[in-house]
């Protein structure tokens, strides 16, 4: 509407009929848009949450993060993981970061895998890089492979002491 007045104002109505054609306010709005467009990166979409009454059977898969507080019964993907303190994951979970706070149930493919003090595993880590806090339970194997992501690509698991890999005990 303040388009139409204002080109109605500097001219008479045969200048408007002359000048309405003529898209001059139009074609302005698209390039704004068109600019608005590089000059705001797209925005990190929001973690997709699992709440703790939710109970999953199936596989998940996505390229943004996913934060799970309930019980997941397959196996996961996605680029960063977070396993809260209430959440049970049985299945493979494979992430770029899986940070675990609660209990999983198989193996772990990770480039980055934090295991906290609350952390239960029970399955085999295959990582690039591991963290692993005072407290966290961890009963399976440990591999450090160049590319964790991807299995059978030709990435040989790198473990410095066979005999620490296997492990049953509370991690120190």
């Amino acid at each position: 509407m303040f388009s139409k007045s204002k080109i109605n104002e500097p001219g008479s109505k045969s200048t408007d009929t002359a000048s309405a054609p003529a898209p001059t306010p139009t074609p302005s709005a698209p390039p704004a848009s068109a600019e608005s467009k590089p000059a705001t990166p797209k925005a990190k979409p929001p973690a997709s949450t699992l709440s703790s009454d939710l109970h999953i059977t199936g596989n998940m898969k996505s390229s943004g993060d996913i934060q799970v507080e309930g019980t997941v019964e397959g196996d996961i993907r996605a680029h960063l993981l977070t396993i809260g303190e209430s959440a049970t994951i049985k299945g493979e979970v494979t992430a770029d970061d899986v940070v675990i706070n609660g209990r999983i149930v198989g193996r772990v493919r990770g480039l980055k895998v934090r295991l906290t003090s609350t952390a239960r595993v029970e399955g085999d880590i295959i990582h690039k890089t591991i963290a692993i806090e005072s407290g966290a339970h961890f009963e399976g194997s440990v591999q450090r492979q160049d590319d964790p992501l991807n299995p059978g690509r030709g990435s040989k698991p790198e473990t410095a002491n066979p005999a620490a890999a296997k492990s049953k005990d509370t991690a120190s």
